[in-house]
């Protein structure tokens, strides 16, 4: 069979070429220059025009493969295997990506058997005993997410799946709910004084600040004098709050509200369990403890988790903040769905509600649903390690060497964050390579223009929370973001549709975050003035600008 014999030949081509072309890997030429911006940027052009972002992702990753070897011909034929074979495995072997992973199917799993052993059905009941109307449910979900403000995986997963049976009795739409949830997520965890952003934040200051031989406070007094600084992550909290109390909206988020008070609560069956996969058994109780107890287990055990992997039993002097800080996030979200799914388990069985045969089939259901999120995941887990290679970062922060004055450093960088991590989508990537920079090239300008003494010291607090807020911001903004795909997952919204309707909300909160917080603030205004006035401005704005749904 000669067109057999054709097939066969072109794949053992094929697979010679992947071979040798690891073999003879050379240095990358395009590596920080202004083509290392393409592969995250044409994704995301691609995912937004197509709304597809797994076809979008996988267009970056083989056009970044084919980058990485130098636009070869060779490089252009081999880039689909490589793009599975090296970058897509690599992801996945990752242990940190692997317990988010499996952490992701037990929620899902945990799920599933809260839903069919009726515990979501009385968790829904008694929360709208109280939260019986839209504005009460989108506070109550506000609330929920500020309370889980010690990790922002965590938070988007355990809130979008508890708060989303909620929402949808309310006809909140799916849009609105990932929008509440994600912006409850990094936002909180990336100010507040014990979170497992923390300890990576202030190690990367520390580290920072030793490069200048800054004798003055400690990194972590730093980052403390840099909280009134972060506009953007305390505006995007509080536009939540002000949008829920007025039931305002605009924007693409106005349509999507609108469309759910008809009855429409997705425009598909999203990311996410849909409404009718797993329902309860009618002629079983709905219990709310069946779900609220396993939830609680998850919340209590990655708390004690955080704690047991963050101890030092050699350092008697480590307070709670360097124990958080230091702690394994991954390992206690791991330990506490594992705890979490034994106990739901264990509960659906005793009381005689599912059989183990019931019980296994709807963890199995609950699991399906996350598979999708997964491969998002692991495409964009894949795209910032090519990212990383092309140096992607290292080209962005680049542009801001020959800046302005030392006024608008705080500016610029804000600006230079927000668009790092919105073409790597990784808010923490932004961080690692930014504050590293960004800390010395601020001292460096204000040295040279001899202003360093403590009157001008805001100014380094301000680049600081500069570099959390716009990686923040840019997070929020892209569709390659994990928190972001996460929180679209875990609220069973579509991922494009939850990017296209937050966009406009970021852009308001960042808007006002630059305009009346950081310009004003670097040239002098306290930070306390600036954010009274911000969130004033807002809340007028949106009384203005909005629609009442």
């Amino acid at each position: 069979m000669p067109s057999l014999r054709l097939i066969i030949a072109v794949l053992a081509l094929l697979f010679a070429s992947v071979l040798h072309a690891e073999e003879a890997q050379t240095t990358i030429v395009y590596a920080g220059t202004w083509l290392s911006v393409v592969p995250p940027l044409l994704a995301i052009a691609v995912a937004l025009l197509f709304r597809q972002v797994i076809p979008a992702l996988f267009v970056g990753l083989m056009f970044g493969v084919w980058l990485i070897g130098n636009l070869s011909w060779q490089a252009l034929w081999t880039s689909p295997l490589v793009t599975v074979q090296k970058y897509t495995v690599d992801a996945l072997a990752d242990t940190d990506h692997a317990s988010v992973i499996i952490f992701s199917l037990l929620i899902g799993g945990l799920v599933g058997i809260s839903s069919r052993n009726g515990g979501m059905v009385g968790v829904v009941n008694l929360i709208v005993n109280w939260a019986n109307s839209v504005k009460r449910a989108s506070l109550a979900t506000i609330a929920m997410g500020l309370s889980i403000f010690f990790d922002d995986y965590a938070n988007s997963l355990v809130v979008g799946n508890t708060m989303r049976p909620v929402t949808d009795k309310m006809k909140i739409s799916r849009e609105k709910l990932a929008y509440l949830v994600d912006s409850t997520a990094a936002p909180i965890a990336s100010i507040a004084f014990v979170t497992t952003w923390v300890g990576f934040e202030v190690g990367l200051i520390d580290e920072a600040l030793r490069s200048i031989n800054h004798q003055g406070d400690g990194a972590y007094i730093m980052f403390l004098q840099s909280i009134p600084y972060s506009f953007y992550p305390i505006f995007a909290i509080a536009l939540t709050i002000f949008i829920a109390s007025t039931g305002r909206d605009f924007g693409p988020m106005l349509n999507a509200e609108q469309r759910a008070r008809e009855g429409y609560i997705n425009t598909t069956e999203g990311i996410g369990l849909a409404d009718d996969d797993i329902q309860p058994i009618e002629d079983k109780p709905h219990r709310a403890m069946n779900a609220l107890i396993p939830f609680g287990v998850l919340i209590l055990v990655v708390l004690g988790g955080l704690y047991v992997t963050g101890l030092d039993p050699n350092d008697e002097s480590q307070k709670l903040k360097d124990i958080i800080g230091n702690s394994d996030a991954f390992k206690a979200m791991l330990w506490a769905s594992i705890a979490a799914t034994l106990v739901a388990i264990v509960m659906s069985v005793s009381q005689r509600i599912l059989t183990m045969e019931d019980t296994m089939e709807a963890w199995y259901e609950g699991m399906k649903p996350m598979l999708q999120a997964i491969v998002i995941l692991v495409l964009a887990w894949s795209l910032a390690a090519i990212t990383e290679q092309l140096k992607t970062s290292l080209y962005i922060s680049s542009l801001l060497q020959d800046s302005l004055s030392y006024y608008w450093l705080p500016v610029l960088t804000f600006l230079l964050a927000a668009l790092t991590a919105f073409a790597t989508g990784s808010s923490w990537g932004t961080m690692g390579i930014l504050i590293p920079l960004i800390i010395p090239i601020t001292w460096n300008v204000m040295s040279a223009q001899g202003v360093l003494d403590a009157e001008y010291l805001h100014i380094i607090h301000i680049s600081i929370a500069s570099i959390l807020a716009g990686a923040v911001w840019g997070d929020h903004c892209s569709p390659i973001s994990d928190t972001t795909i996460l929180s679209s997952m875990a609220s069973g919204c579509d991922h494009i549709e939850h990017v296209r309707t937050q966009i406009p909300y970021a852009m308001y909160a960042g808007g006002f975050a630059i305009l009346i917080g950081i310009i004003p603030a670097s040239f002098g205004l306290s930070p306390w003035i600036a954010l009274a006035i911000g969130l004033v401005a807002m809340y007028a704005g949106l009384r203005w600008l909005g629609t009442k749904v």
